[in-house]
């Protein structure tokens, strides 16, 4: 187990604003990339300029804005496993399904090396991140939880945003399923919890269960 908290790099994709990160430990040279989007190249100019090569790809779910950079950090690290929710693993190498062929565009990602589920633990790079199921924004959403030392810390993927939640009007998406995946899930993380999220500024569970004006807990919206 690592006696520091880890150092989190937080790479901006555009058109859609997406978050990429790249998560290590001082003193390492391995890492683990989370969600890579749209601009790949962006993501391996900060992988160099740390000197870090990569351990893992963790992918939250499978929208063409979060894994468009997969098949980039793969052909650099072709031994590094590509991990995602056993729900969404289709949607890495279907336009249709992960949502850009309706942008215009079909992408599609390297296969699953690896699929997770709720209560799996996944070690990578001095990480040891549990897995819950978070369904609502995609059927097979999973977040990976890494509460080792002083501050838990979340990457959280399109479930729960900084005053905002994820979007539920694609095909598999659901507000309840989502609401009910924030208040079981997340909600029960402890406030302090830091959640890095796919779009916007970072955000803490206390502060999102008390203001967030979807989810929290003064909340009127339905769906």
């Amino acid at each position: 187990m690592q006696t520091t908290d880890p150092a989190i790099l937080t790479i901006l994709s555009v058109p859609f604003e997406e978050n990429s990160y790249v998560a290590y430990f001082e003193g390492r040279q391995d890492c683990v990339v989370i969600d890579p989007g749209l601009e790949p190249e962006k993501i391996l100019a900060v992988l160099d300029e740390h000197s870090l090569s990569v351990a893992a790809i963790l992918c939250t779910h499978g929208h063409a804005d979060h894994i468009a950079g997969n098949a980039a950090l793969k052909a650099r690290w072709p031994t590094a496993p590509l991990i995602i929710g056993e729900g969404d693993a289709v949607k890495l190498i279907d336009p249709e399904q992960n949502l850009s062929a309706g942008f215009g565009f079909n992408l599609t990602s390297p296969p699953a090396d690896q699929t997770v589920r709720e209560g799996d633990v996944v070690e990578f790079a001095g990480f040891r991140f549990q897995v819950l199921d978070t369904p609502g924004h995609s059927t097979g959403h999973v977040v990976f939880v890494w509460s080792e030392q002083t501050l838990a810390q979340v990457f959280g993927g399109d479930v729960l945003f900084a005053g905002s939640v994820g979007r539920t009007d694609f095909p598999d998406c659901s507000f309840e399923v989502l609401k009910q995946s924030i208040d079981e899930k997340l909600f029960s993380l402890a406030d302090d919890t830091i959640v890095w999220s796919g779009h916007g500024p970072a955000t803490t569970i206390g502060k999102e269960k008390q203001t967030n004006p979807f989810v929290g807990l003064n909340a009127r919206y339905e769906g």
